[in-house]
């Protein structure tokens, strides 16, 4: 084996294996390490389902769940915004050939003890009970606005100027009630704190038209997942890199990043040296060069039914916003199941996850919990939120941050284009993309 390389990856959680695929398709020779004996780091999926019982060290699991062997739970599940960045990623490096995708059945948000249908169109809007008949046509103004939105012709700003209007007076300008506000800003706009009413409205309107744009591609939901988990995804990741002519080594122990004038100069792995000029790697590679900002609560609940009001969908997204329960942060609970190829026939998988705000972090996501009742089994696990202390410009060691407590991939994708930024120098642009279209199983 070649021991000179562009770029080393350790780590092949979801993060770094788009990185390396990236670099990979940019001409890199790219060396890729796992210290696990399994593809996804932090974000695997776990099959066979007594793999999951091991992992949490429990017994089971019980012969009601059906074979093990049908089960792919993910441990940080997160679904796709149809028009979003992750889906632009995966077309323009052509990950989308190893990948079938499935709508996801429904999007929810809680209000009042009770789950309600987001509504994101005129239709939507007509038969929602989140609002009254005054507030459902200014919300409709207010969609058409944003729908209309066009950064570039000042005649679609309607006097509003993007960058200097808050997010505040544009929802004040269109005289929205509180509970209208709530559910654009956390359950369609995605902001998961409510800082964003204070920041330039240019970024809640694009977020508004992404999840529109995104619904109106699928009609049920904005958001898609993977057949079989997203363990596919660094899977097909790692097919790409093969075919560019890069390496994988899993199951594979990191000894030492060795540095020259504070500079990463090699990996020392089971006593091999590996040359390179850049590393980069998920923060349990290097705990001296990260911080802790937070933590992260999941629990990941087996189901053998769906989750009530949902008009039994077999996949659904529901988002308790933070004012519901007097929190600073959402809850996010994601509905996977059987339709998904994830689980035995008849059998759901729920995960309830958010920012833990108090030193008791599983009754943090009780409310979620509720919700989902009667629960099989229930894994619960809390997990530091870390992010590097520096961006890696002098060491050209670049580290990913955690995943956080939401179930979409916005935010990872701000940390992947970033990271990509700071390593090439240049934006991770998508023009001219090699692929068009993608596998997707309407049903």
């Amino acid at each position: 084996m070649e021991q000179e390389y562009d770029i080393i990856v350790l780590g092949t959680g979801l993060k770094e294996c788009i990185l390396s695929g990236l670099m990979t398709l940019s001409g890199k020779k790219v060396l890729h390490i796992d210290k696990n004996p399994y593809y996804g780091g932090e974000s695997a999926s776990i099959s066979p389902l007594e793999e999951l019982y091991k992992k949490f060290k429990t017994p089971g699991p019980p012969k009601s769940m059906g074979r093990g062997k049908e089960w792919n739970v993910d441990l940080i599940p997160k679904f796709f915004l149809s028009t979003g960045q992750m889906v632009k990623i995966l077309l323009h490096t052509e990950v989308t050939r190893y990948l079938d995708f499935k709508v996801v059945e429904g999007s929810y948000v809680y209000k009042g003890g009770k789950v309600h249908k987001v509504p994101a169109s005129e239709k939507d809007a007509d038969a929602s009970d989140l609002m009254g008949m005054f507030d459902k046509r200014r919300f409709k103004k207010l969609l058409l606005f944003a729908l209309n939105f066009d950064i570039r012709n000042p005649r679609t700003h309607h006097d509003v100027d993007p960058h200097k209007t808050t997010t505040r007076e544009l929802f004040h300008r269109y005289d929205l009630g509180l509970d209208v506000i709530e559910f654009i800003g956390h359950a369609i706009a995605l902001h998961n704190s409510e800082s964003y009413l204070d920041r330039p409205c240019v970024e809640t309107i694009s977020r508004i038209r992404l999840y529109c744009d995104s619904l109106s591609c699928r009609n049920t939901s904005p958001y898609l997942y993977p057949l079989y988990g997203l363990g596919e995804i660094p899977q097909g990741f790692a097919r790409l890199n093969a075919e560019h002519g890069g390496t994988f080594l899993l199951n594979r122990a990191v000894d030492e990043i060795v540095m020259d004038s504070g500079k990463v100069k090699a990996v020392k792995s089971e006593g091999k040296l590996f040359h390179c000029k850049q590393l980069i790697c998920d923060p349990s590679y290097v705990p001296n060069r990260v911080r802790k900002v937070g933590r992260v609560v999941r629990a990941i609940c087996l189901l053998n039914h769906p989750v009530k009001h949902t008009h039994d969908t077999s996949s659904c997204q529901i988002i308790i916003p933070q004012t519901q329960l007097n929190r600073k942060s959402d809850i996010y609970i994601s509905v996977v199941s059987f339709a998904h190829n994830v689980a035995s026939d008849g059998m759901y998988i729920a995960t309830v996850s958010t920012t833990a705000e108090t030193s008791n972090p599983e009754k943090e996501v009780q409310p979620g919990l509720e919700l989902l009742e009667p629960i099989v089994h229930k894994f619960v696990s809390v997990s530091n939120l870390l992010v590097p202390n520096e961006d890696g410009k002098k060491s050209q060691i670049f580290v990913s941050r955690s995943y956080d407590g939401t179930n979409h991939f916005e935010t990872e994708c701000e940390d992947i284009k970033d990271m990509y930024q700071r390593l090439t120098g240049t934006e991770l642009s998508f023009a001219g993309s090699r692929h068009q279209s993608h596998n997707s199983d309407d049903d």
